[in-house]
């Protein structure tokens, strides 16, 4: 009889080497087995308790001229003998339980951090700076349409309530120099910057958008536009919407109306309106006379384009002060005051028109409540327009206010 030194299994069959367990090398068992089958008691040095093993019984027929079958040995099922080998039982248990909880933590831990990062990432932007459009194209004549663009987004965004959007005059003097989000952002006091890149080719237009977390410097959107000119406007509205969705702005109906509201529906009136802005924004005396002749020009294409009288208007007020040849007061302001009534009659929701009122009337007529009231239409119309504010502030200051 052989016995397995690391298991104690005992094997009556001589002819085996190694354990069929372990494979571990078998050596002679000195022990007697009884005749019959019984229980047979083994000593192991690695378990406190003694194991019981029931060895099942087996013949040799001596007229088959091989070794016997292996014999099966199955461990005793006697109550109160198996308490060695319920201690790995319960330490798997016990370490699977651990296991369970430990991953039921660092979910619940993993979600929790998650949340509270997803609120930070997607929270809704309150302060926007839209930077000039960069004007790729390659040629200057076509700078009025990065510049338009620029502005026209400004006007849009600036409809939203609760949006703090920086001024024309306060984001073009980042025009044509190379500065960080990061510093604009802590310059500017935003908490997100738009920047922009245009691309005209004959009459293919390509913008390519992004708006930057300043904090940060991560991309939170992108997005790039082909489209033809002739669609410039649909162009624009879309844009808008675009952006302001990215800024998690809840608007009612009314308000994204007003956001993405297009004045014209003729591509033409509109690339000679930008064209007139682009010309009164040079604040000289040929700018403004151009930009006159634009406006004009993009009413003929749209008589009822309410923001081309409000060009006029705003272009006659201020050309008094710029005139290379001095012009009289009687000669500007009253074409001011007749192109802003004009617009409102069109359109009585122009912040542009009544801003333009106001200031003939307080300039020439000096009509100081009727300036303050028309002043402070366009500012409830437009909280963010910084043109009203300016004049107003002007007005202001002559009543001693």
């Amino acid at each position: 009889m052989k016995r397995c030194p690391q298991c104690n299994r005992v094997e009556t069959d001589d002819a085996l080497v190694f354990c069929r367990v372990d494979r571990t090398a078998l050596v002679i068992d000195p022990s007697p087995i009884g005749s019959e089958a019984g229980m047979a008691t083994l000593g192991s040095t690695s378990v406190a308790t003694e194991i019981e093993t029931s060895i099942l019984p087996h013949t040799t027929e001596s007229n088959i001229n091989r070794q016997t079958a292996p014999t099966t040995v199955l461990p005793a099922q006697a109550p109160g003998t198996t308490g060695a080998l319920a201690k790995p039982k319960r330490r798997r248990t016990a370490l699977a339980i651990a296991g369970i909880l430990t991953a039921v933590v660092a979910t619940a831990t993993a979600i929790v951090v998650n949340s509270y990062l997803s609120r930070k990432t997607h929270a809704a932007i309150q302060s926007i700076a839209v930077l000039p459009f960069v004007n790729e194209s390659g040629n200057q004549d076509v700078e009025y349409l990065s510049d338009g663009m620029t502005e026209t987004l400004i006007s849009s965004l600036s409809k939203i309530p609760n949006l703090s959007v920086k001024a024309r005059s306060t984001v073009f003097y980042y025009k044509g120099k190379e500065t960080s989000p990061r510093k604009i952002g802590e310059e500017l006091n935003v908490q997100a910057v738009l920047l922009g890149r245009v691309v005209q080719r004959g009459d293919d237009l390509k913008l390519n958008l992004e708006l930057v977390n300043t904090q940060t410097q991560d991309v939170i959107w992108s997005e790039q536009y082909n489209r033809k000119q002739s669609e410039l406007i649909s162009l624009q509205s879309e844009v808008a919407h675009d952006v302001m969705n990215k800024l998690k702005t809840k608007l009612s109906k009314s308000d994204e109306t007003r956001v993405a509201k297009n004045f014209t529906t003729n591509p033409e009136a509109y690339q000679l309106y930008l064209k007139g802005r682009f010309c009164w924004n040079k604040r000289s005396d040929e700018g403004l006379r151009k930009s006159i002749e634009y406006f004009n020009q993009a009413i003929e294409k749209d008589p009822n384009y309410a923001l081309a009288f409000a060009g006029i208007a705003d272009s006659y007020a201020v050309l008094f002060f710029y005139s290379a040849v001095r012009v009289s007061a009687k000669d500007t302001f009253p074409k001011a005051k007749a192109a802003a009534l004009k617009a409102i009659a069109i359109d009585d929701t122009l912040a542009e028109a009544h801003n333009a009122l106001a200031y003939a009337l307080f300039e020439y007529d000096w009509d100081f409540a009727g300036a303050e009231k028309e002043f402070r239409r366009a500012i409830e119309l437009n909280p963010n327009y910084a043109t009203a504010h300016h004049w107003f502030g002007e007005c202001l200051s002559v009543m001693g206010r």
